[in-house]
């Protein structure tokens, strides 16, 4: 039998096997075939890391903008070069489409290219004068060393909604891959290490618990962004906060749709069946619920139902697949316990996607598209996360019946609206407590050169990831005020 690989960690410029005792297989979930095995890296291996960046910050810091960004156009340049494989080991590792994850790298070079403009997006502030012979001004300085804990549904893209700017703005960083997806920055790190980068710029530490929490009690890590669930993002917030750092947790959702009746029925489905079922709905911007208003009730329903069904389910990897397997087996057994659930409290399973028969992939962690039809609004299924393929139908007399429950919500991720209504639409982005809102858009995710956003449970923090927010939160600002008169003017 094959000996299974183990993955390194890329500590202060050299890779380097982890002193580990315990690994976790790595799995493709369409195939159940083990893909590598990675090491569940102790406390200490966090700490080499941490102080290899703490040393490298040093000089990295006094690196002018305009020659740090040279890295990041290399990088850029790599990435692309690059796509298709980096696409093809997402689709391994995480089971989405290959067109997914094509895409996925593309929105990553997109926060590359942003960053690039660091040398504008870094500036201060200045005013002479503030009394007569005095000036100030207000600069930005990075905080130190970084880290991001990823997540297992985006492991190219999501990294990318923080690393760039931590190194554009001078700081030093350290990567916490998911364990269930560790091969894509791994890849992603080998192309760094391409750049050019001063050893211990970047690192990569793979891991779990014992990783996440040394990072959190670190010292010398000033800044943490994670992405994931809400008990999480509540964990992870909570502790590092504790230790004075500077967090930023993207928590949970729960997103509508709402369809009006003057909705463009065609597009409305189209787009609703692409935002609940791409990526097999393992993304915090799918959406989980739509909420059809008066007459949109008996035809939205007929027609996304017919979608579901047609919806091509299989190996990512394959020609006209449109959506792969979960990422687990537990995960699989979850998803299917809710649908289950949500039967049991009253709701009809519409589309039921459970136990689908995928020719030469009866191991894989598939469910095909599943649509639960009249959920109790109140009901457990409309407020839980279900992170599947899994779509429910609510129906409401008004659009603000529809607002009213969006607000109610512990969730303000996303929430849209189908409409060709003007008016409709301003009400809605007016009135919808939710961080991110699409009108006549499926997946409101917002380009690179705009920061992601979040409300309630959603997010933990002030500051998101990407554009102006990543610059506010990977750097801390300066206020210097200074007199350099020939003669000492008068001091109110």
């Amino acid at each position: 039998m094959e000996k299974v690989m183990t993955l390194p960690n890329y500590i202060n410029g050299q890779w380097c096997t982890s002193s580990a005792t315990e690994y976790l297989n790595v799995i493709n979930p369409a195939t159940a075939e083990i893909l590598i095995k990675v090491p569940l890296s102790p406390a200490s291996e966090v700490n080499q890391a941490a102080q290899a960046a703490a040393e490298a910050f040093v000089s990295w810091r006094r690196t002018p903008p305009t020659e740090r960004v040279q890295y990041l156009f290399k990088l850029k340049n790599l990435l692309e070069e690059n796509l298709e494989d980096l696409a093809r080991t997402i689709t391994l590792e995480c089971g989405k489409t290959l067109a997914e994850s094509q895409g996925e790298m593309q929105r990553a070079i997109e926060n590359v290219e942003v960053a690039c403009g660091i040398p504008m997006m870094m500036q201060g502030t200045n005013l002479e004068d503030i009394a007569r012979g005095i000036d100030e001004m207000m600069i930005r300085q990075p905080l130190g060393v970084a880290a991001v804990i990823a997540p297992f549904n985006f492991p190219g893209m999501i990294p990318f909604w923080f690393m760039p700017y931590a190194l554009a703005c001078g700081n030093t960083y350290i990567v916490k891959p998911s364990e269930k997806v560790p091969l894509t920055m791994q890849k992603i790190f080998q192309l760094l290490e391409k750049t050019g980068l001063p050893k211990g710029v970047v690192n990569l530490v793979n891991g779990a618990k014992e990783a996440v929490d040394a990072i959190l009690d670190h010292p010398k890590i000033r800044a943490i962004s994670f992405v994931g669930s809400t008990p999480v993002a509540k964990y992870i917030y909570s502790r590092a906060a504790a230790n004075g750092k500077r967090v930023q947790c993207q928590g949970g959702a729960k997103n509508p749709l709402i369809v009006l009746p003057d909705a463009d029925l065609e597009m409305t489905t189209r787009i609703a069946a692409d935002s609940a079922f791409g990526c097999a709905g393992q993304r915090c911007l799918a959406a989980s619920i739509a909420v059809t208003v008066g007459q949109m009730r008996d035809t939205f329903t007929e027609a996304i139902a017919e979608t579901a069904k047609k919806r091509v389910v299989g190996n990512g990897l394959e020609s006209g697949v449109e959506m792969g397997p979960v990422i687990t087996t537990q995960s699989k057994t979850r998803i299917e316990d809710l649908i289950q659930k949500g039967a049991d409290q009253g709701a009809r399973v519409l589309v039921d996607g459970r136990e689908p028969n995928i020719s030469g992939y009866e191991n894989g962690n598939f469910i095909r598209p599943t649509i639960l039809q009249n959920v109790d609004p109140a009901g457990e299924i409309a407020s839980t996360e279900i992170f599947g393929p899994v779509l429910s139908l609510i129906h409401l007399e008004s659009i603000e019946e529809a607002i009213a429950l969006i607000n109610s919500g512990q969730y303000g991720n996303m929430a849209c609206l189908f409409t060709t209504s003007g008016a409709a639409a301003r009400k809605f982005r007016y009135e919808a407590e939710a961080g991110n809102i699409g009108i006549n858009i499926g997946v409101a995710a917002p380009m690179a050169f705009f920061p992601f956003s979040g409300w309630k449970e959603s997010f933990f923090g002030d500051l998101h990831g990407q554009s102006n927010h990543a610059i506010e939160f990977f750097t801390q600002t300066k206020v210097v005020v200074e007199r350099w008169p020939k003669d000492w003017s008068r001091q109110f």
